[in-house]
């Protein structure tokens, strides 16, 4: 083992006993080399993070330009920064009426901590819906309504008050009630394998919760800006949130997360008290630059219906192997099902000697994921595939 290797595995902080320990050199478009000029197929896009791909020179020169004006001045909220201002404005623009105020952070977790709060704040209710199977966030607070209990009991105790309920159970929706501050859900319940919802579910959920009076708060923190074929999953089922949480591609490749709410529920954090919600570097200028750049990409060239072309084409040449028992899909958001958690980890590991990244999904073992940047052209999408064919057998 190299020496870079064995400083990573000493001073930096693991979080698995058996880390990838592929060195990266560069990264370009939907593919990253090591020092030795392997290439790899980047089918997992830093989960969900590098839509617009590796080294994209629209969002490698927004940071240029910004890093050149300047970086981190003040606490997020008291300065009037450019990149700021144009990117909140911009996402509030592709966003339902009542979706028109942006909190940035860094992080998605951090977003889902600011939704709770502010549901909290607003309601006046204590009482959080969440769902198994539902990956929010390692923070205590995400950490409390994330669907499964063994990355829970170490860290115990989390947050009171939280009732967990199965993804599409109608008669598990009369668990919401007047004691609920808010539900959060993914509209595509994306750690558990790429799951959808069914038909008129989410329609179902948005009126209990009004007819109660929770805040209904959507985790698109990997669905979101393109990914499943639309600019926010949410837009499918013709179901609003009350908040909305992105993060992953929201900074174009650098750390950026939001909270999004109305204007009149998001003012509630400036009092009682006062500094109801803070943060030193969200909204860092450098990476609202970034993502700026990013989401104006994704318009310009049409990132969203190019996802949902190459989306369904890895399904159609997947589809006839026999070892392929499913494949879930939302756009370019796919789960190809291997029915064996030990199946599945040969294949991952047949992946790494033909240079191709995926990953298993954190409450599904028995599946591999397909998520590359949403730049990825057909030729891409076949030469990836054989590859994958290859590694099936």
């Amino acid at each position: 083992m190299d020496l870079l290797r064995k400083q990573f595995l000493a001073h930096v902080g693991q979080t698995s006993p058996s880390p990838l320990l592929i060195e990266v050199e560069r990264a370009e478009g939907v593919y990253f080399y090591t020092p030795a000029g392997k290439r790899y197929f980047d089918l997992i896009s830093g989960v969900t993070v590098n839509n617009v791909g590796h080294a994209n020179p629209v969002v490698i020169e927004a940071v240029k330009r910004q890093a050149e004006r300047y970086m981190h001045t003040m606490v997020y909220g008291e300065l009037v920064q450019r990149p700021q201002v144009e990117y909140a404005a911009l996402i509030s623009s592709l966003l339902p009426q009542g979706l028109d105020s942006v909190y940035f952070l860094n992080s998605g977790s951090e977003a889902v901590e600011g939704a709770l709060k502010l549901a909290k704040r607003c309601t006046g209710r204590t009482g959080i819906v969440c769902y198994r199977d539902a990956y929010h966030g390692s923070t205590h607070g995400s950490l409390s309504v994330m669907g499964g209990e063994e990355y829970k009991n170490s860290f115990r105790p989390l947050l009171p008050d939280i009732t967990q309920i199965g993804f599409n159970d109608m008669e598990a929706l009369a668990r919401i009630t007047e004691r609920t501050a808010a539900v959060i859900v993914d509209p595509v319940q994306s750690e558990a394998g790429v799951r959808i919802a069914a038909p008129g579910y989410f329609e179902a959920l948005r009126r209990r919760c009004d007819r109660v009076g929770a805040m209904l708060i959507f985790d698109e923190i990997q669905s979101a800006l393109g990914r499943c074929g639309a600019m926010f999953a949410f837009e499918k089922y013709g179901v609003v949130p009350d908040i909305l949480c992105l993060a992953k591609a929201l900074g174009g490749g650098m750390p950026l997360g939001a909270f999004i709410a109305s204007k009149e529920n998001m003012d509630k954090l400036t009092y009682d008290p006062v500094l109801g919600h803070i943060s030193t570097f969200g909204g860092h200028p450098v990476c609202c630059a970034a993502g700026m750049a990013a989401l104006r990409y994704t318009v310009d060239e049409g990132l969203c219906q190019r996802a949902e072309t190459a989306g369904a084409l890895y399904e159609e040449l997947l589809s006839g192997h026999p070892a392929v028992q499913e494949i879930r899909r939302n756009g370019l958001l796919l789960a190809v099902e291997l029915g064996s958690s030990s199946r599945m980890m040969e294949v991952l590991a047949r992946f790494k000697e033909l240079g191709i990244l995926s990953d298993w999904f954190l409450f599904c073992d028995t599946a591999f994921r397909i998520s590359p940047p949403l730049t990825i052209t057909q030729d891409q999408v076949r030469e990836s595939v054989r590859l994958i064919l290859q590694a099936l057998g």
